[in-house]
């Protein structure tokens, strides 16, 4: 069974699926927005940026992306996420081609781990689209956790280009959550959903590398609270 669901064929058409999915939610859910203009503005100010966003989230990923983020003046040169090396990621590698954006293939290597999925690859990779003036979303607890709590990946990168680290929190209400290891949300059609963008993490030469780890999982954490909050406020009217 897993040589079937890993195959090219198969992985194909789930990467269309998926993506047809994420374009019924984001054109059916009702969003409300919060944080547009203080992101904006970091935008502007970098000719690079990294956006974070947690695992759990990723099918709703591309709703930011498209009603905002795809519209804001001054593009990118390049966007891309970044996306596991895993035949499991492969999927989601194809879904958001359709999108438009690019997949670095890559998974973080966490402590206590030395084998490396590609993550050293990624990273250069990462920082070459960084160093362009380029875009990249990562999920900072990804691939395999624990969840909700930031690896060194965003920060590594953000420190060795200069970038700006972008919390950004995007949930529904109501939706299913997965007896997964991140609490995979699968959002529902038609319903109401909440986009938050938090405060940017800013790196400078006075910070070390776990205060900005922190200071992002915090940042992105508040965020994930505001929208935890309004989806089911307005999920409930």
């Amino acid at each position: 069974m897993k040589t079937i669901l890993r195959s090219a064929i198969v992985a194909s058409l789930l990467g269309w699926l998926i993506w047809a999915y994420m374009a019924l939610c984001n054109r059916t859910i009702r969003w409300q927005v919060e944080g547009d203009e203080e992101a904006l503005k970091v935008w502007l100010g970098y000719p690079n940026i990294i956006v974070a966003a947690w695992h759990s989230t990723i099918l709703l990923l591309p709703s930011g992306w498209n009603r905002i983020i795809q519209k804001w003046p001054q593009q990118k040169t390049r966007s891309a996420m970044l996306i596991s090396l895993s035949k499991d990621g492969e999927p989601v590698a194809k879904a958001i081609k359709h999108l438009g954006l690019e997949a670095v293939r890559g998974s973080s290597t966490h402590k206590g781990k030395k084998r490396d999925k590609g993550g050293m690859k990624a990273l250069a990779e990462a920082l070459r689209i960084l160093k362009t003036g380029g875009g990249i979303c990562i999920t900072p607890d990804g691939p395999r956790g624990p969840a909700e709590i930031a690896q060194n990946g965003p920060i590594i990168m953000a420190q060795r280009s200069t970038a700006p680290i972008l919390p950004y929190a995007i949930v529904s209400a109501p939706r299913k959550r997965l007896n997964t290891w991140d609490g995979f949300r699968i959002p529902y059609p038609f319903t109401r959903g909440a986009l938050v963008f938090g405060e940017a993490v800013i790196p400078t030469d006075d910070d070390d590398r776990e205060t900005l780890r922190q200071r992002l999982e915090d940042n992105l954490n508040v965020a994930m609270t505001r929208a935890e909050t309004i989806a089911q406020k307005n999920g409930r009217s």
